[in-house]
Order: structure tokens, then C-alpha cells, then sequence
């Protein structure tokens, strides 16, 4: 038992990922995060917010999402005391007093504060698009962008105006459609 501690323990330092997702072909040290990771595929989300029914695909992002009811913000930044939910959302946010960078691009050194933004940075230069729509074929680079391309094959229109009714395909369409009715 404490050897396969030990030996997922010194992959922090190797960088030995083994679990390989067989969708994306995302690489990860431990099981349990391809466990994770996998469900962005399936859409499965096990952990259900009690308050509002809300899934989610990890636990610990549900643990953060009841904090939204609760209103509890335990981190609070020393700089400016602004608080937050979650440890991660103040790591970031301290980053902004401090204009630290730590992500870069092997490629072109571009630097960023949050690795997801390098990873889709990332994609630019390798092309890897790995959301694709099961309709039609098409990827993307975002899961977001897929999700608001299958839209267009399943003519949903998530977004209505609250003065007239009409619904659109996208929450900025909205917007300014919007301002039809506001005059501005």
C-alpha cells in the first residue's frame, strides 16, 4: 500500500501519466483523474446540488457550487480583501496584484495566469480540436463553441427576451436585441 503511494507520489515529479483518455488522448498521473476528466466526454454528472438540482462531474465542484446558496466565502485575498468560494478562484485573483504568469507556451513563450487559458492557447498552434459535433462531424476547439454549434441542428433557442418573447441561439443576440426595446 505504501509503495503505490509512493509511486503515484513521485509521478508529481516525473511527469509519468499513464491513464490515457481514449476520446482526446489527454495523458494523467492518477485514475481517478481520467475518471473525472472522462465525463466532460460523456456529459455524466454523478454529484447533484440538493438546493437547485444542479449536476456536476466532480464532487469537489459540487462542494463549491453549494457555496453559491450558502453564500460562504471562506478565502479572502490579504492584498484588497476580496473573497471568494473556492481556494483556486483567490490563487488566481492574487495573481492580478502581483502580475505573476506561470503558464507558458513551449512554442511561442506567450505567458498566461490559468492553465486551462494556456491549454486552449495551445491548441492554435497543434490544431487539436477535440469536441466534435456527432450531428455533422465538425470540432472545435471549445466545448463551448460545440454546444453553441449544435444549436444549429437542434434549432433550440435557450435565450428569450422577457419584453417581447422573441429567442435566440445566443446570449449576445439577446443582448442586443435587448436594446431594441431599451432604445440605446
Amino acid at each position: 500500500f505504501r509503495k503505490s503511494i509512493l509511486t503515484v507520489h513521485e509521478r508529481t515529479h516525473s511527469g509519468n501519466k499513464p491513464y490515457q483518455c481514449h476520446t482526446c488522448g489527454k495523458a494523467f498521473a492518477h485514475k481517478s483523474t481520467l475518471t473525472a476528466h472522462e465525463r466532460t466526454h460523456s456529459g455524466h454528472k454523478p454529484y447533484q446540488c440538493h438546493t437547485c438540482g444542479k449536476a456536476f462531474t466532480q464532487k469537489s465542484t459540487l462542494t463549491t457550487h453549494e457555496r453559491s446558496h450558502s453564500g460562504n466565502k471562506p478565502y479572502q485575498c490579504h492584498t484588497c480583501g476580496k473573497a471568494f468560494s473556492e481556494k483556486g478562484m483567490l490563487t488566481r485573483h492574487e495573481r492580478t496584484h502581483s502580475g505573476n504568469k506561470p503558464y507558458q507556451c513551449h512554442t511561442c513563450g506567450k505567458a498566461y495566469t490559468r492553465k486551462s487559458t494556456l491549454t486552449l492557447h495551445e491548441r492554435t498552434h497543434s490544431g487539436n480540436k477535440p469536441y466534435q459535433c456527432h450531428t455533422c462531424g465538425k470540432a472545435f476547439f471549445r466545448k463551448s463553441h460545440l454546444t453553441v454549434h449544435e444549436r444549429t441542428h437542434s434549432g433550440s433557442k435557450p435565450y428569450p427576451c422577457h419584453t417581447c418573447g422573441k429567442t435566440f441561439t445566443h446570449k449576445s443576440t439577446l443582448t442586443l436585441h435587448e436594446r431594441t426595446h431599451s432604445g440605446n
